[in-house]
């Protein structure tokens, strides 16, 4: 049955209204809900918050590397230390190291740029951030919701932003109801902000229904592929933050490495590639596990024991991509909107604090009597905030290194580390137009790539990473994952590119089968899923739609 069948059959479906929905209970909608909270407390007034976590708990599905900066929460909750906040390791020491096979050049402490050191800064497990900021925002009042997906976006009649709906429980794989069907409510506001993370799948969707791209750089991305490590004692070294470039990947991909030394004898590691990469051979998580053998990485978590893994996409188009953040109705917030400092490798300051700016500005028109229209107080806010003036000056990090590894160093140099000296910003902005999907060659105009095969001591393959992942899904419900044309993989992805899908994707969803008659087959394994969305974004044809499963279903990480 399609969604009108249903409602015409099971509805209406129930309404529950709110002054605000927040969609995404992560860093950035987690912290909108706060400050929500406390600028009705400094008004006397009360306004109904509520916020929609797609993953179990908030946290589950939340992935990052993550050394944070503590800028945005000193504003949000200046007393966190006092309340308890997971900000335990500081940052002790940074590295940066550029890698060849078989070599380490160590960039001095004088000659590192600006954009690598972390003073101030904390290894954190931000999965237990944004738990611990659920318990803040739920103390203030805040109505979290769980294990709901935010499904579809609500318009009223003028074509205005009124809520969302979340996805109807209880659907077969046949698409027809069975025996526990819940049919979704909606759930109304005078302004809805949307903090899903990275391509966010109606985030999407307003940007295209609003053009809020409209004389943007196209958005860009990578994949983030990280492990967490319980490593022996005599090994750990708390706060220590070690950066890479250069090998395994040296063709001219944008990409790195990360090695964080936690508290508790933990090390979380992993490797970053742009999604604009051109190789279709190219596998971001073999990249990974190849990386993890150079002699530079491999002592910092040899006879140490791997307890978790996971995958994300993040955005590194910079502030050039940026779309308009604001329609009737509603905004754009944290990764939603492509936040992320790629040079800092940072996400979770910029998503408080947009969160914090969007929830003001929502605040301040309901004081007014206003719903339904554009919080243009937001975007006007960011452009006078510290966080606008961080992402100007590293607005051409990534597409520097996108004209060579030599260019990228020296204009990195330059801009990263010679200009703050002197307290200048790069005059000069560079553009990029072409999308990360439509940068990928035909195979047979690449080298293959063969990787090693893991040894289960060091390397790892797919689906033992996945199984801990913690990753769960309803079997009994229609694939999340979605072709428009079920023909194109095969006739097209396979034929030209040699099925990509079953490389760029990190948790062995995508592989081709052959059939009993010899023909090809791709066959998707959307139990394996772990929302990282690369499918979503690197599919050459672009006829891979991520779409919500089931609430809860996913993956769920502890201690990442």
């Amino acid at each position: 049955m399609t969604p009108q069948e249903l409602l015409d059959q099971y509805g209406p479906r129930e309404a529950m209204e709110y002054d605000v929905v927040i969609v995404g209970g992560g860093p950035g909608g987690l912290a909108a809900a706060i400050r929500l909270k406390q600028v009705a407390a400094t008004q006397n007034r009360e306004l109904s918050v509520v916020v929609l976590e797609k993953g179990s708990e908030p946290g589950a599905h939340i992935l990052s590397g993550a050394v944070m900066d503590p800028i945005a929460l000193n504003e949000l909750i200046p007393n966190w230390r006092d309340l308890g906040a997971p900000l335990n390791q500081p940052v002790t020491g940074d590295q940066l190291l550029q890698l060849t096979e078989d070599g380490i050049a160590t960039i001095p402490d004088w000659l590192m740029p600006t954009c690598f050191h972390n003073d101030g800064c904390y290894v954190v497990a931000l999965g237990a951030v944004v738990k611990w900021l659920g318990e803040q925002a739920e103390g203030l009042g805040v109505e979290v919701f769980p294990g709901f997906t935010a499904a579809e976006v609500l318009y009223d009649e003028q074509g205005r932003v009124r809520g969302v709906a979340t996805g109807n429980l209880g659907i077969g794989k046949d698409g027809e109801p069975h025996e526990g069907f819940q049919l979704g409510m909606e759930l109304t506001a005078k302004y809805t902000i949307f903090a899903e993370g990275a391509r966010g799948h109606l985030g999407k969707q307003l940007i295209a229904k609003y053009k809020l791209d409209e004389g943007r750089d196209p958005p860009s991305f990578a994949i983030g592929i990280k492990e967490l490590w319980e490593i022996p004692a005599d090994k750990s070294q708390p706060g220590l933050v070690v950066h890479t470039s250069g090998w395994p990947v040296e063709d001219g991909s944008f990409g790195g490495g990360f090695l964080y030394h936690l508290e508790g004898n933990k090390v979380t590691l992993g490797y970053v590639l742009g999604l604009d990469y051109r190789n279709p051979w190219m596998s971001p998580f073999e990249e990974m596990q190849r990386w993890k053998t150079h002699h530079a990485i491999r002592p910092h978590i040899e006879g140490g024991k791997r307890i978790g893994y996971g995958a994300r996409a993040i955005n590194n188009g910079g502030l050039q991509s940026l779309p308009k953040l604001v329609f009737p109705g509603g905004a754009l917030i944290g990764c939603d909107a492509g936040f992320l400092n790629a040079a800092r490798i940072k996400g979770s300051h910029a998503a408080i604090k947009t969160g914090m700016l969007a929830a003001e500005a929502a605040a301040e028109a309901l004081a007014a009597g206003r719903s339904h229209d554009e919080l243009s107080a937001y975007p006007a806010a960011f452009e006078q905030s510290w966080l606008h003036t961080e992402l100007q000056k590293t607005r051409n990090f990534k597409p520097w290194f996108k004209k060579g590894q030599l260019v990228g160093t020296v204009m990195t140099g330059i801009e990263q580390w010679l200009m703050p000296k002197f307290n200048m910003v790069p005059p000069w902005t560079i553009h990029r137009d072409t999308p990360d999907h439509a940068r990928l060659l035909p195979a047979d105009q690449c080298p293959k790539i063969d990787y090693p095969k893991p040894d289960g001591v060091l390397t790892f393959d797919r689906l033992s990473s996945v199984f801990i992942s913690n990753v769960n899904h309803e079997e009994n419900q229609p694939a999340h994952l979605t072709l428009k044309d079920a023909s194109v993989p095969v006739a097209v992805n396979l034929a030209k590119y040699a099925g990509p899908e079953g490389r760029y994707c990190p948790a062995g969803v995508y592989e081709f089968v052959k059939d009993d008659d010899g023909s090809d087959r791709l066959q998707i394994n959307a139990q394996n899923c772990v929302h990282c969305k690369t499918c979503d974004i690197k599919d050459p044809t672009q006829n891979i739609v991520w779409v919500t499963p089931e609430g809860g279903g996913g993956p769920n990480y502890a201690g990442m």
